[in-house]
């Protein structure tokens, strides 16, 4: 799996790139089919406000792109926001994956009918 930190308007230092790597790597966890994480955080000033806004794409087998995006004036606050918005994505998606999967005429859940 790979993951790529990239800055707009401005760079960010090794310390936050590894940290934003990190909490991204974490991912992993909830979905294990994840082949690319891509953290975009745009530095730029915003409507006269300090906002910080990243955006996180995330690549998985057989799944177009998952998109989350959050804004906030602490770096840490917007990357977590983010962070969370995709973990409930890929969540939701599993999720879905595994129902599918279920058939109760077969003895699943519910079993057979008589």
């Amino acid at each position: 799996m790979q993951v790529k930190v990239s800055a707009r308007h401005g760079q960010l230092s090794d310390e936050h790139q590894a940290e934003i790597a990190e909490k991204a790597e974490k991912l992993l966890t909830y979905f294990e089919r994840i082949s690319m994480i891509e953290v975009t955080v745009d530095l730029a000033n915003h409507d006269t406000k300090h906002q910080m806004k990243v955006e996180i794409l995330v690549n998985a087998e057989h799944k177009h792109d998952f998109v989350a995006h959050h804004s906030d004036p602490d770096l840490s606050a917007a990357v977590n926001g983010a962070i969370d918005k995709i973990k409930q994505q890929v969540k939701h998606y599993k999720e879905k994956v595994q129902d599918h999967r279920r058939n109760p005429s077969h003895g699943g859940e519910g079993g057979i009918k008589p």
